[in-house]
Order: structure tokens, then C-alpha cells, then sequence
């Protein structure tokens, strides 16, 4: 599963989990990703369900590569499925 996190300071983190609450409540924690330490609380924006890790990986590698406009825009697309 592909996941995007808004941090508290409004920047967005991308991840990819399999246990989606699992992996909140360790960014929460501080346990997760550096990037995320000292910036939560965090909140789920959007997660996209992914066929296998290797599809989760593409997918995570093309939403990091958008600027941070297209991914808000991406993301603000989504929402108004």
C-alpha cells in the first residue's frame, strides 16, 4: 500500500506499508522515518492500495518524483473521486 502523510508543518511523506495503522502509530511514536520525527502529529491524507511491494515501490518512486504542486494537485484530484 502506498500512503501519504501530511506532518504538522503541512509537508507531505510517502511511504509504503502493509499494515497502514501499524505504520501511523510508529511515525506518531517516532519510531517511523527520520523525516518524520518531530513533525507529528501526523494524519493519513490518501493511501492507494498496491498489487504487490515491487508496484508499491514504482508507485512511491513516480509520487516522489512530482513537484510538491502536482503532488497537492494529485492529491486534491483523488479527493474529488
Amino acid at each position: 500500500m502506498l500512503y501519504v502523510l501530511r506532518c504538522r508543518d503541512g509537508t507531505l511523506y510517502c511511504g509504503i506499508t502493509n499494515d497502514l495503522e501499524r505504520r501511523l502509530a510508529q511515525h506518531n511514536a517516532g519510531k517511523g522515518a527520520r523525516y518524520t520525527r518531530g513533525r507529528g502529529p501526523l494524519s493519513v491524507v490518501r493511501s492507494w492500495p498496491q498489487k504487490n511491494q515491487s508496484a508499491a515501490l514504482r508507485a512511491e518512486i513516480s509520487f516522489k518524483k512530482l513537484s510538491r504542486a502536482a503532488k497537492e494537485s494529485h492529491l486534491a484530484e483523488q479527493e474529488a473521486r
